[in-house]
């Protein structure tokens, strides 16, 4: 009399080991493939989780269903209906096997895919959402800051009067309540003479509006310049205003006007 088979060896005469290990691997990756194809196409966020939910419910069935079943020539039959001369159980193992190694092989290359490309194009891709959203969360639209006027005549003694028409366009500036006016200790290191990046100015001070302009002084004239740059948005928009003043008249009027034309 024979010994009766092992529970264990029968699992295996069976296919059903191999059937856990096929059904586990192909859930783990078509629970990886779907977690990033289903969001490029706009799929609701309980979707994936679905997919998850629904796989863990059938592992149990597919279990069930490889011991009580055997694929035959003639089709599915009951495993206990094919007698032992009959059964390719053999065969179904190997052509398992194949799969599984397939599988496999697809899901280390989905790995070395998404470790290689999509995530560096996610990160990407959230860093460049992560920078406009940031800039008009904290930027207010009634902010501005008054840049260093260049000097743009030939006496470098004329520097203290460029500074002083920023000083005043600044003082004038500081008393509109609920306009937020960046400090002249702030804007210094953007002095004249340097490149300037005016949009990218306006994000580090945390401005939406950006002031430069010029000061140029010759014999009984001064020509003053001003500019005013919207520092966000796609385009850099600007405001200009100038003026010339001559000392015998009034000294400040004119160019504070200039100052007006920028800002308004």
């Amino acid at each position: 009399m024979s010994e009766k088979p092992s529970f264990f060896s029968e699992l295996k005469r069976r296919n059903v080991i191999r059937m856990m290990g096929l059904y586990l691997v192909g859930a783990w990756l078509v629970v990886q493939v779907a977690g990033t194809v289903l969001p490029m196409f706009g799929a609701p966020e309980w979707l994936p989780r679905t997919i998850v939910v629904l796989l863990a419910i059938g592992f149990v069935p597919a279990v069930i269903f490889s011991w009580v079943f055997e694929l035959t020539p003639q089709g599915l039959k009951r495993e206990d209906d094919v007698a032992p001369e009959q059964s390719i159980t053999p065969q179904t193992g190997r052509r398992m096997d194949r799969t599984i190694i397939v599988v496999l092989v697809l899901a280390l290359g989905y790995l070395a895919f998404d470790k290689f490309v999509l995530t560096p194009r996610r990160e990407a891709a959230l860093v460049s959402s992560a920078v406009p959203n940031e800039s008009k969360s904290v930027i207010n639209a009634k902010s501005i800051a008054i840049l260093p006027f260049e000097n743009l005549s030939r006496d470098p003694d004329n520097a203290f009067f460029t500074d002083g028409v920023q000083d005043q366009i600044l003082t004038d500036l500081s008393q509109i309540a609920d306009l937020k006016v960046i400090s002249r200790t702030s804007v210094m290191q953007y002095k004249s003479g340097v490149a300037r990046n005016l949009r990218e100015i306006g994000r580090q001070l945390g401005v939406a509006h950006v002031v430069e302009g010029s000061v140029q002084r010759a014999a009984n004239k001064v020509r003053v310049i001003a500019q005013r740059r919207a520092s966000v948005g796609a385009n850099l928009r600007s405001r200009s205003g100038r003026c010339l003043r001559h000392p015998k008249r009034d000294r400040q009027g004119d160019c504070r006007s200039a100052a007006g034309e920028a800002l308004a």
